[in-house]
C-alpha cells in the first residue's frame, strides 16, 4: 500500500510501526454547529482509508477527538470561542450544544456510511492529561508563562515549519484576521497551551490548574488524546488540508518536545470541497449540510459517490449539476448490478484475484476513482452472476456505496439505456464516470477525448441537468 505523506511531500510505501497493526488518528469536529459537506468530505475520505487498511489485512485502531472546549474562531489564539458562540446563538449551555451537535455529526456520518472510529474522546474528558503535558513542557523549557497564560515557545525548535516554508507575512494573525496580536507571546507563532487570563471572562468551562483556574488551548487536545489511546508512536494522522498550519504543525511541535522522539510517520490531508465561489464555509452562501441535501431530494450516499469520483488530494468543486450527474451514475450502476442474472457458483479464486487487484489499484494513494472503474470492469467480465455479486460486495467494503442494496422506487431507470446490452452499458457508464472525473479536475481535453472516442463507437452523449444521457447512433 502506498500513501502520499504530507510531511515528506511524496508517495511512500506504507510501513506501520508494528507489523500488521495500524494506529490512526482523525481530527474530529468542533461541535458548535452542523458539519457542512465540505467538512464531511475529509471524514468520508478518512473512512475510505480506514476501510482500505482493514481490507488490506491490517488491524486498525482509529481514534477521534471531539472539540467541545477551547477552539477559537480564527486559526490562531485569537478570535471568538466557537463553543461559546454556539451557546449564545441558541441560548443553551456549552455542554448542551456539544451533545446536540455531536449527535448530529454522527447521524450525518451514518447517512454517508462513515464508520464511527473505535475511540471517540471529547476534549473535556482529558483535562488531567492536558495539565500533565503542559507541566512537562514547562519543565523541559519548551513552554513559558506570560500574562497569566502558558505558551509554547516555538523558538526552541530547529524546524517549526515541518510541512513546508509558509509565507510568514500571510500567516501573521494581525494581517490575515484583522485582529491584534497577543502581546504576551515572545514569538509571533507561539501558541497558548493554557488560558487563565483571556478576553472570554464569561467562559463557561473552566478547571483548576497549577497556573490558576482556566481552560486549555485548542492544539493540546489532539496530542494528549492520541497518546492516551495510541501511545507515543502513531502511524497515520488525518485531517483536512487547512489543519496543516497551524494545528498539525503545533501538534507535532508540542508532542515531539514532550516525548523526545518522532511522533507520527504519515500525515494524510484531504483537500477542500469548494463551491463555485471558492472554499466552502458555514459563514457564506447556502449552508450545505447533509440535511439540506435530503430536503432537496438527494440520497446522502450519492454525495459519497460524488466524492469518490475525485482524488482526495485535489480540490473538488461542488455544484448541483455535478451532483445530479452523480445521481444518474448511481442509479444506472445500481440498476446494472440488480440486473445481474443469478446462477452459477461463487468462484472463490476469482474473488480473491479481484480482491488483490482492487487492493493494489485503490491502495495506490487511495485511488477511489480507479476503484469505481474496477466495478464496471467486473460487470463486463466473464464471471458467473454469483461471482460478480461476491466481488462487488467485496469492493463495497471499502467504497461503502451500498451497491447490493435493492433498487428503490426512486432509483429505477426509465430511459432507453436501461434496456441496452449489459456489456455495452457497463462500458459506456465507465467512460461517462471517467469523463465526469476529468471534468471535475478541469481536464477538459481528456473529457473531450472520451466523448470523441465514444462517438467513434457509435455512442452519442448529451449533457443535461439530470446528468449525462447516452444513446446509440
Amino acid at each position: 500500500m502506498k500513501l502520499y505523506n504530507s510531511l515528506t511531500k511524496r508517495v511512500e510505501e506504507f510501513v506501520p510501526n508494528e507489523e500488521g497493526k495500524v494506529k490512526m488518528y482523525t481530527c474530529g469536529p468542533t461541535v458548535y454547529h452542523f458539519a457542512h459537506i465540505g467538512n464531511l468530505r475529509s471524514y468520508l475520505m478518512e473512512d475510505v482509508l480506514e476501510k482500505l487498511l482493514r481490507y488490506s489485512g491490517y488491524d486498525v485502531t482509529r481514534v477521534m477527538n471531539i472539540t467541545d472546549v477551547g477552539h477559537l474562531s480564527s486559526d490562531a489564539d485569537t478570535g471568538e470561542d466557537k463553543m461559546l458562540k454556539g451557546a449564545k446563538r441558541e441560548h443553551k449551555t456549552v455542554m448542551e450544544i456539544a451533545k446536540y451537535y455531536t449527535d448530529a455529526f454522527f447521524a450525518d456520518c451514518a447517512k454517508l456510511n462513515i464508520k464511527t472510529p473505535d475511540v471517540v474522546e471529547p476534549a473535556t474528558n482529558c483535562i488531567p492529561e492536558f495539565i500533565h503535558m503542559i507541566e512537562v513542557l514547562l519543565e523541559k523549557g519548551y513552554a513559558y508563562k506570560a500574562g497569566e497564560n502558558v505558551y509554547f515557545d516555538t523558538s526552541k525548535l530547529d524546524n517549526y515549519y515541518v510541512f513546508g516554508n509558509q509565507n510568514e507575512e500571510e500567516l501573521m494573525v494581525g494581517v490575515r484576521d484583522d485582529v491584534t496580536e497577543d502581546e504576551n507571546k515572545r514569538n509571533k507563532n507561539d501558541f497558548v497551551l493554557w488560558f487563565t487570563k483571556s478576553k472570554f471572562e464569561d467562559q463557561a468551562l473552566k478547571w483548576d490548574s497549577p497556573w490558576g483556574v482556566g481552560y486549555p488551548g485548542w492544539h493540546i487536545e489532539c496530542s494528549c488524546i492520541s497518546m492516551k489511546h495510541l501511545g507515543e508512536y502513531m502511524d497515520i494522522h488525518c485531517g483536512g488540508v487547512d489543519n496543516m498550519f497551524p494545528h498539525h504543525t503545533n501538534e507535532i511541535a508540542q508532542s515531539e518536545s514532550y516525548i523526545g522522539h518522532k511522533w507520527c510517520n504519515y500525515w494524510f490531508h484531504v483537500h477542500h470541497l469548494n463551491d463555485e465561489t471558492g472554499k466552502m464555509s458555514k459563514s457564506k452562501g447556502e449552508f450545505l449540510t447533509v440535511s439540506l441535501l435530503e430536503q432537496k431530494g438527494y440520497d446522502p450516499i450519492v454525495y459519497r459517490l460524488f466524492a469518490l469520483q475525485s482524488h482526495y488530494r485535489k480540490p473538488l468543486v461542488f455544484s448541483y449539476e455535478a451532483l445530479d450527474q452523480s445521481v444518474q451514475t448511481y442509479k444506472k450502476l445500481k440498476n446494472r448490478i440488480s440486473s445481474i442474472e443469478d446462477g452459477g457458483d461463487v468462484d472463490a479464486s476469482a474473488v480473491k484475484d479481484w480482491h488483490d487487484k482492487f487492493a493494489e489499484v485503490v491502495g495506490n494513494d487511495v485511488n477511489t476513482a480507479m476503484g469505481l472503474t474496477l466495478v464496471y470492469d467486473v460487470l463486463k467480465a466473464d464471471l458467473s452472476g454469483a461471482t460478480k455479486r461476491a466481488v462487488i460486495a467485496d469492493f463495497d467494503q471499502v467504497l461503502g456505496l451500498r451497491l447490493l442494496d435493492p433498487v428503490t422506487a426512486d432509483e429505477h431507470l426509465t430511459d432507453a439505456s436501461a434496456d441496452t446490452d449489459p456489456e455495452l452499458a457497463a462500458h459506456v457508464e465507465a467512460k461517462i464516470a471517467e469523463r465526469a472525473a476529468a471534468k471535475k479536475e478541469k481536464n477538459f481535453a481528456l473529457a473531450d477525448e472520451i466523448r470523441a472516442q465514444l462517438l467513434e463507437e457509435g455512442i452519442v452523449l448529451t449533457d443535461t441537468r439530470e446528468g449525462t444521457k447516452w444513446e446509440k447512433k
